[in-house]
């Protein structure tokens, strides 16, 4: 049924949705603005910290008709960790964790796009932590496309990975006198992407 207001009435949220566009081929670059790359991971068994990237860039091509034909590829700047405690995040950035000085980058490189949905895709690539590059898999879901106010065509998703990180050398521990560890081996790295059509 359709929804109406009095011509006079505020803004409701039926004006903040749009109207996906028929077609988004194209070639895209991330806007970094409006996405976000964050991780959680849990913390001496008991709680979950979370954290995100602040630098990073990247690139997509999409398909409509041919959703196999699109790509991704993702770079990360190590050092930009934020998890809001500033001692947290120079041991994450120390070579304990992420060793930023002599492994700068993290990079995702799709090598292949399989749709599940009309809007939901397994996005297959390589994930290279420390140099060390192993194959993972994070299902995509297409939240929305639209023509901005700027006259940009933008294309949003939302994924998740879960890793070991330790299968890319991210092996550093403490054992609780209680037993267990003070950093879990899974991770879950979180994707809310936001892409701008190039020119």
């Amino acid at each position: 049924m359709a929804k109406h207001r009095a011509p006079d009435s505020g803004p409701t949220d039926f004006d903040a949705a749009t109207t996906a566009l028929v077609d988004v081929t194209g070639d895209y670059t991330i806007d970094v603005a409006h996405t976000r790359i964050g991780i959680r991971a849990r913390h001496a068994m008991v709680t979950t910290v979370r954290g995100a990237f602040t630098d990073f860039s990247g690139e997509a091509h999409l398909d409509t008709a041919k959703p196999e034909a699109s790509s991704v590829a993702i770079r990360i700047r190590t050092a930009s960790i934020d998890t809001g405690q500033a001692d947290r995040d120079a041991h994450l950035r120390s070579p304990d964790f992420l060793d930023v000085e002599r492994f700068p980058e993290m990079v995702f490189t799709s090598t292949g796009v399989e749709p599940v949905d009309d809007d939901t895709y397994e996005v297959t690539g390589d994930l290279t932590i420390r140099d060390v590059t192993r194959p993972v898999t994070v299902e995509f879901t297409m939240t929305g496309s639209a023509k901005d106010p700027f006259g940009n065509t933008r294309v949003g998703f939302e994924g998740a990975l879960a890793i070991k990180r330790s299968e890319w050398g991210l092996t550093w521990n403490t054992a609780l006198e209680t037993g267990g560890w003070l950093v879990s081996d899974r991770i879950q790295v979180e994707f809310d992407v936001s892409v701008i059509r190039s020119a």
